[in-house]
């Protein structure tokens, strides 16, 4: 068996204001990806890797190129990564199996699906016969090109994504069964209309997510995904989807997807996150009288979402509200970085922090603060099996009223505690922990914390999902609707 392994994706939010090139890309591997530390989406070339080695199998390895979320991508930067690709499988043609790692929601100028254009590409140079596997974010546009093209997708289970690894053995233990005969898979989805974020960790989702597992392995079901859909991605096939890959029976496949996806929407109101505005959360917080930080999740400004991450609005609430021993982190400011860089350790001066990408994050705070740490080419914790993400260069910031804030030079949002410990910040002598995220904290943060308060600021991922402003998605969705269902243009 020869086996052909890359990563192509990034997570597109086109309500963002700033392109994805070249530079937002940062480093791309040309076929040595499993020779680094593996990152969130080259784990699963590690896995296959491995797993194909294992068995005495050919492995060819391709690129491994992963944006962080931003606006749409170039046209002309997709075609030539994905060229590269389909040119590197033409190369090591035969081939009995195809594995990649892909985002799911992924849009370049003139490309609304990136994924179904490659899975496409793909079996044109593959033919019928080879098989296709992807790993995709829950955060996907699960679109009918995507499976009618491959023959196993799976989307990872659980957000925060803490099951990466565990689902790239999934991928591969499911293609390698079909290219040996052992199984002939087939995909069916069903639209749950529906458009909002989903905490797996916390109920009703951490029950369903059981549920979704509970019938794999067992009457001829292979696998279960919740895709949960991206909400910023202005594309026909947006919202949550239930996927289902069973064992030649593709009736059965539909069946349970259609199952499990009403039984989703049943339960849809109880599924919301409350959000706090951010004068209640920074005076909640502030106010409260607990052994543990409060943490204050900052979702409208999340990096991991297309947002810039160095929104002003929760740092100006906590200085309003006059908070002690208050973070705030990551700001995305590398000129704010650079400056306190010159002005070395143990400076005191008045700097300019944030508001510097528009709008969408705020006006730049003055504040006269200390400089209390450098450290350069930080990296945080993804989950729990050795995955690591980028921060860039770190400073900690110690303001003179009480809220301090740690600015980086590489745009990203916070998933970890450790992210910090390069600085030397003690997390427990804070009251206030803010996080520039949306659900990837939670499991590094919730553990350290007395309370977890989901905040909402204007910003380019903001949670108002009745009122987002599609162009291209013409169904009926709730909560825009009460009962998508109902209406007569099913």
């Amino acid at each position: 068996m020869n086996v052909f392994i890359a990563t192509l994706g990034t997570e597109t939010n086109t309500f963002c204001p700033f392109p994805t090139g070249y530079r937002t890309f940062g480093r791309i591997f040309h076929g040595d990806a499993t020779k680094h530390t593996m990152d969130l989406f080259s784990a699963p070339l590690h896995v296959w890797r491995g797993r194909a080695e294992e068995r005495g199998w050919g492995v060819a390895e391709s690129i491994c190129a992963f944006a962080p979320p931003s606006g749409i991508t170039v046209r002309s930067v997709y075609e030539a990564l994905r060229d590269e690709l389909l040119s590197d499988l033409k190369k090591a043609m035969p081939v009995d199996i195809v594995l990649l790692s892909m985002h799911g929601a992924m849009v370049a100028d003139g490309y609304d699906d990136c994924e179904g254009d490659l899975l496409t590409r793909v079996r044109a140079i593959i033919g019928p016969k080879a098989i296709i596997g992807g790993e995709l974010d829950l955060h996907c546009h699960i679109t009918e090109t995507m499976i009618t093209t491959a023959d196993v997708l799976v989307t990872f289970k659980e957000y925060p994504h803490i099951d990466t690894i565990d689902r790239a053995e999934e991928v591969f233990t499911l293609c390698a069964d079909a290219a040996e005969g052992k199984t002939r898979p087939v995909m069916a989805t069903f639209d749950s209309r529906m458009v909002s974020m989903y905490r797996t960790p916390v109920e009703p989702m951490k029950g369903f997510v059981a549920r979704m597992q509970s019938f794999e392995g067992k009457d001829g079901v292979l696998s279960v995904s919740m895709g949960h859909g991206f909400p910023w991605g202005d594309v026909a096939e947006v919202g949550a989807r239930m996927m289902v890959v069973a064992d030649g029976d593709k009736a059965k496949a539909a069946a349970l997807a259609e199952k499990l996806g009403r039984e989703l929407y049943d339960m849809r109101a109880t599924t919301v996150t409350p959000y706090w505005t951010a004068a209640e959360a920074a005076a909640h917080a502030d106010g409260a009288k607990a052994s543990r930080p409060i943490v204050l999740a900052d979702v409208a400004d999340n990096a991991g979402g297309g947002a810039p991450s160095d929104s002003t609005f929760v740092l100006r609430a906590l200085l309003d509200r006059k908070a002690k021993k208050a973070l705030v982190g990551l700001i995305w400011d590398p000129i704010a970085f650079q400056i306190a860089e010159e002005a070395g350790e143990g400076a005191t001066l008045e700097l300019r922090i944030g508001g510097k990408c528009g709008p969408m994050s705020g006006d730049p705070v003055d504040m006269r603060v200390t400089v209390r740490k450098i450290a350069r080419d930080v990296k945080q914790s993804f989950g729990d099996k050795g995955v690591k993400m980028e921060v860039g260069d770190a400073a900690w910031l110690q303001g003179e009223d009480g809220v301090d804030v740690v600015v980086n030079t590489h745009r990203t949002q916070l998933f970890h505690p450790d992210a910090y410990a390069p600085l030397g910040i003690d997390l427990g002598a804070y009251k206030t922990l803010v996080v520039k995220s949306t659900q990837h904290f939670y499991a590094g943060f919730a553990p350290i914390a007395a309370d977890v308060l989901y905040v909402t600021t204007p910003g380019s991922i903001e949670p108002d999902f009745a009122n987002i402003q599609y162009t291209k998605l013409a169904r009926p969705y709730w909560p825009r609707v009460d009962d998508p269902f109902s209406l007569t243009n099913q």
